[in-house]
């Protein structure tokens, strides 16, 4: 099971990097720069290979509710960098041959093995449909770390992430397999009542976590929604 990485003495006195107060930013960027240097998970995808030190928010919530097994068929929204298309690709041992991974994403990302990935707008009109046409099937599993560009305040920021998470979950029951899961991010002040209803009438479990390697000081929660009931028989 992936644990916080720990800031023992003599490694994190050899790895810790400052930023010259003289180097011409902004106090508040020059102090987010040396946290970011810091932040031990940082290093860890670094030394490990990940993209994103976001890869470990997926691994540890998979640590947990054990939601990806190999063989599963993954749709990952908002995948750039790629943290998460890498640990699901991993995970359900997807390959270049045989891929079962596919993400989507506006912003261009260098290829990740064992995963396909769509340069477009997951709120495009056919974005929906050329995801399911990439994977071929069914996904047993979406996930969406996708949030809004910031604006500064931050009643705006969490209405357009939470958008974006409705979003997300009407396309997740509308494409999932029976028994599968969905996964997204969402903001600390609540999500929407009828998106819980909505997601507790068509899962068997429906909560919220916060995985270690999401900052304490984040307002960022994962909602977690799992064994899909099933859509109704189309008449």
């Amino acid at each position: 099971m992936t644990k916080k990485p720990g800031k023992t003495g003599a490694a994190s006195r050899v790895l810790r990097t400052r930023v010259k107060k003289k180097s011409g930013l902004k106090e508040s960027s020059r102090r987010w720069l040396e946290r970011h240097l810091n932040d031990p998970y940082v290093q860890r995808s670094k030394a490990e290979g990940f993209r994103s030190r976001a890869a470990y928010k997926l691994i540890e919530i998979d640590d947990k509710h054990h939601l990806l097994k190999p063989g599963m068929k993954v749709i990952d929204l908002g995948a750039a960098p790629g943290g998460w298309c890498q640990v699901a690709a991993e995970r359900t041992k997807s390959s270049a041959e045989h891929p079962h991974v596919v993400g989507i994403d506006y912003l261009e990302m260098d290829a990740v093995p064992g995963a396909v990935i769509l340069l477009m707008d997951f709120l495009d009109d056919d974005a929906p449909a050329k995801l399911s046409e990439a994977l071929g099937g069914e996904p047993d599993v979406v996930l969406s770390d996708m949030a809004a560009p910031t604006t500064g305040h931050r009643r705006t920021d969490h209405l357009r992430t939470m958008h974006l998470c409705e979003v997300a979950a009407d396309f997740a029951v509308s494409v999932l397999k029976p028994g599968g899961h969905f996964l997204a991010k969402t903001f600390q002040g609540g999500t929407e009542s009828e998106l819980l209803d909505m997601l507790k009438k068509n899962f068997r479990s429906v909560h919220h976590v916060k995985p270690p390697a999401s900052r304490d000081e984040s307002v960022e929660l994962y909602l977690l929604a799992k064994d899909f009931r099933g859509r109704a028989p189309q008449g």
